[in-house]
């Protein structure tokens, strides 16, 4: 051990006389302790909450669709799947129609988004099938009751809310007419056969499920879709099999991979998370700015030894090193606290969910905790950093003291 170390550790560990000083010092380490337990816990908390949403909205759409910049979309549908079928890393393909629509139940309306899918496969390119609270994915005529034998229609639990739908209700879906001063609606009539929920407001507070025969006809799409979902074994392989796609089809199809369809979400929880990260480094900052103040009383109380050091021989680079190790000695314990806390307050949520939510608000039952070894890393470095550069002036100042005037006045 070198001697500005074996020093700086006595100075840590004496007694004081002025006692302000001593609580400074531990007022710095807890402060520094609670600004990184703070920012573990947040920045699991936001991982956590990405984690989840990312899971839903992968669960609830595909990892890639496929359009075409035609305007009355993609006509050759069967030949175009099989061109991209045995594609690595495709495990799933489906057809869609997406457009907009007004839905009514007795006297109340409201838009939708809605959605013709291939009851068949849509569950191999989404979980749709397993977000169903209420009925069932039964979207063709033999597989719903009732009087009328209608074709079958699913709502999302938001919408239905609104609609006041249950189970069983006629429903009529009105389609936007031909553009004119004299053009009517297209509208047809469906049966709700189920109600779903993912727990990602702009899916369920929106879209309407019907079978793709019905949407070419209230739509007037016959033969033709607005694109095909295709769903792949690796997420991280998305760029690379938009680009096998783009190269095997060419102009005016167009792929779109899950993340570029979410990109502003996405971005926005990242920026999110930064913002958090920066706003908690403030409780970390007031600490460091304690570590001034209480490295600053030290200077002025170990005046006389620093000055007989220096007259014995010792340089200022060794003075500057002596108060840099104590402010570095004041960082590393808080650190290492503030880890060992947020580490184990993470590790107690996730083992008994302390904390609870209101699932209907969050969709979520519980706080979600998610820790990266990134973030951990992250945190130590800001926090040692913010110790280390609040020492530098302290440690200037004890360097700078002249030996003589030092000694002279004591």
């Amino acid at each position: 051990m070198s001697y500005e170390l074996f020093i700086a550790t006595r100075y840590l560990k004496s007694k004081r006389r002025t006692g302000f000083i001593s609580l400074i010092s531990y007022l710095s380490i807890a402060g520094v302790a609670i600004g990184v337990a703070a920012l573990i816990i947040v920045l699991s908390v936001m991982n956590g909450f990405e984690t989840e949403v990312r899971n839903r909205i992968i669960g609830a759409d595909a990892h890639i669709r496929l359009g075409t910049h035609h305007e009355e979309g993609i006509v050759d549908v069967e030949s175009i799947m099989d061109k991209i079928r045995d594609i690595d890393h495709i495990t799933g393909i489906s057809p869609y129609i997406m457009d907009k629509g007004l839905i009514r139940i007795d006297k109340r309306t409201e838009g939708a988004i809605v959605r013709g899918v291939d009851p068949a496969t849509v569950g191999d390119v989404s979980d749709l099938p397993q977000t169903i609270i209420h009925g069932g994915m039964h979207l063709g005529r033999t597989d719903v009751t009732g009087a009328e034998n209608l074709p079958g229609l699913v709502l999302g639990r938001m919408l239905a809310d609104r609609l006041y739908a249950t189970l069983g209700d006629t429903v009529i879906l009105f389609s936007p007419g031909a553009a004119g001063p004299f053009s009517q609606p297209r509208a047809k009539r469906f049966h709700l056969a189920g109600i779903f929920e993912t727990g990602l407001y702009e899916y369920d507070d929106i879209f309407a499920y019907i079978a793709i025969p019905e949407a070419q006809e209230l739509y007037r799409m016959t033969d033709k879709v607005t694109g095909i979902e295709i769903k792949l074994d690796d997420l991280d392989k998305a760029g690379q099999v938009k680009e096998i796609i783009l190269g095997i089809l060419g102009f005016p199809y167009f792929p779109r991979t899950w993340h570029e369809m979410h990109r502003n979400l996405f971005n926005w929880m990242k920026i999110e998370k930064w913002a958090g990260f920066i706003i908690l480094s403030l409780i970390v900052m007031v600490a460091a700015f304690n570590i001034i103040s209480s490295l600053i009383m030290v200077v002025m109380e170990k005046r006389k030894e620093i000055g007989i050091l220096k007259s014995m021989g010792a340089t200022s680079a060794s003075i500057r090193k002596i108060f840099i190790y104590e402010g570095l000695a004041v960082g590393v314990v808080g650190t290492v606290m503030g880890v060992m806390l947020g580490w184990g307050l993470c590790m107690l949520q996730i083992s008994y969910r302390f904390f609870r939510l209101p699932p209907d608000i969050y969709f979520l039952s519980e706080l979600p905790i998610l820790m990266r070894s990134s973030d951990f890393i992250m945190v130590i470095t800001a926090a040692l950093v913010l110790c280390f550069l609040a020492s530098v002036y302290p440690a200037h100042r004890a360097a700078a003291l002249v030996p003589v005037e030092a000694i002279r006045y004591e």
